[in-house]
């Protein structure tokens, strides 16, 4: 009978360890995690108290992070050096230890018994792992009927094993989870202040490129070239400005869309207009390779313009002068729209092709950069056109062999098509 009574236990128990195990599995909370541990092993081992100790690398101790039947926070705050302590002991040996008698124990570390107040009659503790590496001890205190056993031994191994992965997923998520809020404020940061800057430097330079349009219109001679460098310093300044406005614009995730179907040719004919003088100072040649006959395409003009405007800059300032950049445009055979932007300039590393699209990433070293750019023009072109649901890539032979980015925007369904003729 006593031997039955005594299977159907250890029966309950091993029940009890594959709930722990699907609730370790599912719980991601480390405060509720821990815990659920502690009380779970009281009640399978029915001893007094349960404590959980993780190994802290920097300070080689180890630190109480859960407890059952105690001041569990003012445990937090007392640490357990691995020499001359039952604890560190086990973890040094990385193997479990049960003490009958704690009165007989000199390595008994007495000052956490005599500032939680608790009284320490026999203890098992057993290492914490993880593929066999200690990470911390797991001590069950005070029998309540007896002495501590090697089934117990078994049990508390296990639970102990199955927290040391459980704590460690919990930790992996917790740290995750903090560098994405610090991220996230670091991005929220970033965002105010380029808004904050755009907005108060537009007014000042409003006044700046007023005088300065003023002062070259009326005056003459040096005077008149003087004001004219003010210019187009001013006005550079103002496309840096418009850039971190649509920068900024992307990352609130306000944008607003006001799609209409227009010809691509429009699109691009207005892109290089606003770039042509910038081509005409470096002696390029644009080449427009497009056709005659509209090719339609549902968009925001306005935005679809800024993000070819972006990639011709990039081209020009990329291309030494004299240099020849191509446009071309034309339907795959699927019916989406393709364009092409190719220049004869310094080409790009293989290495470089994806991360020119990336905020302020720069090609050039910044003590040696040759062309100016804050490196926001691509990744703005990148996400307008994603915005209306393409895709941009470049491609190059390498440095020195120009370069090719190309535009591929979903085509205009003739159901789209009809419900904006209405």
């Amino acid at each position: 009978m006593a031997e039955e009574q005594h299977l159907r236990q250890m029966a309950e128990q091993l029940a009890r360890i594959v709930e722990v195990s699907i609730t370790l599995n599912s719980t991601l909370n480390l405060d509720e995690l821990l815990q659920f541990i502690t009380k779970t092993a009281a009640e399978i081992l029915d001893c007094e108290a349960v404590s959980i100790l993780l190994y802290d690398e920097k300070r080689a101790q180890l630190n109480f992070v859960a407890s059952t039947g105690s001041d569990a926070q003012r445990l937090a705050t007392i640490p357990v050096p691995l020499e001359n302590s039952l604890a560190g002991q086990i973890f040094l040996d990385n193997t479990p230890m049960i003490i009958s008698d704690m009165k007989s124990q000199k390595r008994h570390y007495s000052q956490v018994a005599l500032q939680v107040g608790i009284e320490v009659h026999n203890l098992l503790g057993v290492p914490m792992r993880i593929k066999n590496r200690p990470t911390g001890v797991m001590e069950a205190l005070n029998k309540r009927y007896g002495s501590f056993t090697e089934e117990d031994v078994d049990l508390l191994s296990i639970l102990a094993s199955q927290a040391a992965v459980a704590i460690h997923n919990a930790r992996l998520v917790q740290a995750l989870r903090q560098a994405y809020n610090e991220l996230s404020a670091t991005n929220q940061l970033k965002s105010n202040f380029l808004a904050l800057a755009s907005h108060e430097l537009r007014t000042p330079l409003g006044i700046i490129i007023g005088y300065a349009s003023f002062l070259e219109q009326e005056s003459q001679g040096e005077l008149s070239e003087h004001a004219k460098q003010v210019l187009n310093a001013a006005m550079q300044m103002r496309a840096v400005i418009d850039a971190m406005t649509n920068l900024n614009m992307l990352h609130s995730k306000e944008m607003v869309m006001h799609r209409v179907a227009v010809p691509i040719q429009n699109i691009l004919h207005n892109a290089l207009a606003s770039i042509q003088k910038l081509a005409d100072a470096k002696g390029h040649q644009v080449i427009l390779n497009i056709p005659k006959t509209p090719l339609s395409i549902k968009c925001d003009p306005d935005k679809l313009t800024t993000a070819f405007v972006n990639i011709l800059d990039n081209a020009v300032r990329f291309t030494p002068d004299g240099g020849t950049i191509t446009i071309t445009a034309s339907l795959t055979p699927g019916g989406d729209m393709l364009v092409s932007i190719s220049d004869t300039g310094i080409g790009i590393a293989p290495s470089h092709l994806k991360k020119i699209f990336d905020e302020f990433y720069q090609v050039e070293p910044h003590t040696t950069r040759k062309h100016g750019g804050l490196g926001i023009g691509l990744p703005i072109a990148k996400g307008l056109i994603e915005a209306h649901g393409g895709k941009i890539w470049a491609e190059s032979e390498g440095p020195g062999k120009g370069s090719t980015f190309k535009i591929l925007l979903p085509k205009l369904s003739t159901a789209a098509l009809s419900a904006m003729s209405r």
